[in-house]
């Protein structure tokens, strides 16, 4: 290791480019709008339109394939242009203009065309943001980086759940009011991004390339990124949507007004967790950081299929399954990074959702079914058994896959 990159370990946080920590402020803000909207969405579907789990299954793997989908095309163009900025300008906008649409909505299917919406704002922006993260930041800070915006992601992830439980209490349960509210974030988030980034030219090999000879060149992305694909797929198998931790925790017991502290409780733990770990993967093996996440959703499924009817339980395999995604979310991000051509980024990122995307669909649509016709416990064991099988497969994975293959490309 070099004096520089000593010098840039120790002061930490301090070195990260300003973009950075715009970019993780954007993201909280964001987050604050989303999770206001997301902790009581589920029981405004089922509590007060009606609806089953396995619909809230179908609509929440599908409003999160979606968003992972979409990320392969916006990907894809972010390289071929060689901007990050307009097309993560364009997705926050979609979701800022989604949230009014949930305070209106009168049955499922204006909330599930509004859930598209706010998702495919998530997916055109998420491929570029991450790709722009990444290019920003020097090579030996990018476990620093991606743990930084993480972090402020569900530091806004944590404080959404919690504005939407105290305007619960001073409005008496008034969901659609609590919505109304979200959308002033979303607003902000899209203005911070606008005035307070300035991206520079993203590395591209040739800009006049086609998309179809882009997608020509997949093939030529490296072993070690396929097995990334892979392995982050089977880590969406085993982790449903998070509606399903919500009416867990109102199904043990607790009042509606404040189920939204179950996500309060999960990303308090993803928050404190997610910087450390992800400037941990900087220096430490990540096939051992990704075992250790999943023996945490492990743990956390297994405290949630036995808690029948104990808030206390709950929280503890709430906070199992925020550490899990501390460890693991960051990480993911930096084996992407790592392992792709810095020309082919956007894509590799988008790849990487679009194989996410499907897992992640069909792991919630199985999750619900499981709880409308087995019981709520079936379905968190189900995600336990997945959780076994992910860390099988990762403790076989070649070893180069853990090799930063890219090192050299930067």
């Amino acid at each position: 290791m070099t004096p520089d990159h000593q010098t840039d370990r120790a002061t930490g946080l301090r070195t990260l480019p300003k973009g950075v920590w715009v970019l993780g402020f954007v993201s909280l803000l964001t987050d604050i709008s989303s999770e206001m909207v997301h902790s009581l969405l589920p029981l405004f579907l089922v509590g007060v339109l009606g609806s089953s789990a396995t619909l809230v299954g179908v609509l929440e793997g599908m409003a999160e394939g979606t968003a992972l989908v979409v990320r392969v095309f916006s990907g894809t163009l972010s390289d071929r242009w060689g901007r990050r900025k307009a097309p993560a300008e364009l997705g926050y906008g979609l979701g800022a203009l989604a949230k009014p649409v949930f305070a209106l909505a009168t049955s499922a299917s204006l909330v599930f065309g509004a859930r598209i919406m706010d998702r495919i704002g998530k997916g055109i922006r998420g491929a570029p943001r991450d790709a722009l993260v990444a290019d920003l930041t020097p090579p030996p800070q990018r476990g620093a980086a991606f743990g930084l915006r993480q972090s402020l992601d569900t530091v806004g992830a944590l404080l959404g759940p919690g504005v939407a439980v105290l305007l619960m209490w001073l409005w008496h349960d008034d969901i659609r009011l609590v919505f109304r509210v979200a959308v002033i974030p979303a607003v902000l988030a899209v203005l911070l991004l606008i005035l307070g980034v300035r991206e520079t030219a993203a590395p591209v090999a040739k800009q006049t390339a086609t998309p179809a000879r882009r997608w020509r060149a997949l093939p030529d992305l490296p072993p070690a990124y396929w097995w990334v694909v892979g392995i982050g797929a089977l880590f969406m198998l085993a982790r449903f949507s998070e509606a399903f931790l919500v009416l867990r925790a109102e199904q043990s017991g607790l009042p509606v007004r404040y189920a939204p502290l179950a996500m309060v409780v999960m990303n308090v733990v993803y928050a404190a967790s997610a910087y450390p770990f992800g400037a941990l993967s900087d220096r430490w093996s990540h096939r051992r950081l990704l075992a250790l996440g999943l023996v945490m959703l492990l743990l956390a499924d297994l405290a949630l299929a036995t808690a029948a009817r104990g808030v206390p339980v709950v929280f503890l395999g709430l906070a199992l399954w925020g550490m899990h995604l501390g460890i693991t979310q960051g990480l993911l991000s930096v084996m992407i990074a790592r392992s792709a051509p810095a020309h082919l980024r956007g894509t590799a990122f988008g790849v990487f959702g679009l194989v996410s995307g499907v897992a992640v669909l069909l792991a919630s649509m199985v999750a619900g079914v499981l709880w409308d016709r087995f019981g709520a416990a079936t379905t968190f064991l189900g995600g336990a058994a997945m959780a076994v099988l992910a860390l099988a497969v990762l403790l076989f994975a070649p070893a180069g896959v853990f090799v930063d293959t890219n090192a050299n490309r930067n």
